[in-house]
């Protein structure tokens, strides 16, 4: 059992160093890459000291033995500074990160100080003088987690007028997933702060470890997926906004049926109110709403659609979003965006359903239109 904790520790170390060196060299190195390197750089150190330890590196080097450096004090402090960065609520990134250095600097230096103290002036080496400073340095810095995460819990789940920036490009859910698991995290961490101290029990911090270990991936991929996503679909909206939205739908021809003629005025004003306003590209439009903005129940905007277009009207609408996609997929001057960004700033609001809608329409992926489109 031992065994396998360590092998999933070492996985995610080195998880997280290839990701720490896979984005410093091959990405644009901006405040939010940064400080989701600096998470899972802590996570990845603190990971692999436990895991020195575990196998026992540096039991017979009393200094090494007791420079447990606090890594894990980065963690929760580093993800809020993402989180109201992420937010745009305050950028002011490198002077608080300058804060974090100074403070974990000193408490650097009070435990090498304690430990030299130990080893020069204690003839018997006081181990329980530096066991009691460990307790005290992790009360403090799980205290310090806790409160920076009730603070990220409180933007993410509870103040919604700081979601107007990011709502319309993010649900959210994975930076959720992430303060769930932070929490699971901190619950470990006091167990084992409360276990060390009555027991001290070998295994009371591999529940903490495999948690962190968890992180390490979650943050690591999910978080700069979710970043590169955001910043594609800002830039294909900016670029789309200064065209006027010059990218109209042009395609997007609806198949008459022998049962429109009486329901053909209806579906004129349905079928151009709905591509004047690009009501398509609202991820969150649906039935409900366009009855409430035309005034006209949904039975009836239900039959004339089907009668007029010969789709329902979720594939009615879809088609539009496909149409709008396939002309962005299709212009050079949008190749350097992602396919999954390009689908949602069509009106998708998943990637599953974007590519089960063009595979519908078009027959292919996007990727292989894209690629036939070059």
């Amino acid at each position: 059992m031992v065994v396998f904790f360590n092998y999933v520790l070492l996985a995610g170390v080195i998880q997280g160093f290839f990701f720490n060196g896979l984005t410093f060299f091959k990405r644009k190195f901006t405040k939010i890459v940064f400080l989701l390197n600096l998470i899972v750089l802590s996570l990845s150190l603190n990971n692999l000291q436990a895991w020195l330890i575990d196998v026992g590196f540096s039991s017979e080097f009393y200094f090494l033995k007791g420079l447990q450096i606090p890594w894990y004090f980065f963690i929760a402090p580093v993800f809020y500074l993402f989180v109201i960065h992420y937010f745009n609520i305050d950028n002011k990134v490198s002077v608080r990160v300058k804060h974090l250095v100074i403070f974990f600097g000193i408490e650097l230096i009070a435990r090498i100080l304690i430990i030299l103290y130990c080893q020069y002036y204690l003839k018997d080496f006081d181990v329980k003088l530096l066991e009691d400073y460990n307790t005290i340095e992790e009360i403090i810095n799980v205290t310090i987690a806790i409160v920076f995460i009730i603070k990220s819990i409180k933007i993410v789940f509870f103040k919604e007028e700081y979601h107007n920036f990011i709502a319309s490009y993010d649900n959210l859910l994975w930076l959720k997933v992430f303060l769930y698991f932070g929490c699971i995290s901190i619950v470990f961490w006091l167990f084992a702060i409360i276990v060390n101290l009555q027991l001290d029990i070998y295994w009371a911090n591999y529940p903490l470890r495999i948690c962190t270990s968890f992180l390490i991936y979650w943050i690591a991929y999910q978080g700069v997926y979710k970043y590169d996503l955001l910043s594609d679909r800002k830039a294909i909206r900016h670029a789309l906004s200064k065209n006027d939205n010059a990218l109209a739908i042009k395609e997007s021809k609806n198949q008459i049926t022998p049962f429109c003629d009486i329901y053909q005025d209806d579906f004129n004003n349905i079928d151009t109110y709905i591509k004047s306003n690009y009501r398509f590209l609202d991820t969150s439009f649906c039935m409900d709403k366009l009855t409430d903005e035309l005034n006209i129940s949904s039975s009836h905007i239900s039959k004339v659609i089907n009668s007029c277009s010969g789709h329902n009207f979720s594939d009615y609408i879809n088609n539009f979003r496909v149409h709008k996609a396939k002309e962005l997929l299709s212009d050079h001057d949008f190749l350097d965006y992602t396919i999954v960004a390009i689908g949602l700033e069509s009106g998708f609001n998943s990637k599953s359903t974007f590519y089960a809608a063009f595979k519908k329409f078009t027959l292919q992926t996007p990727t292989e239109f894209r690629a036939n489109s070059k």
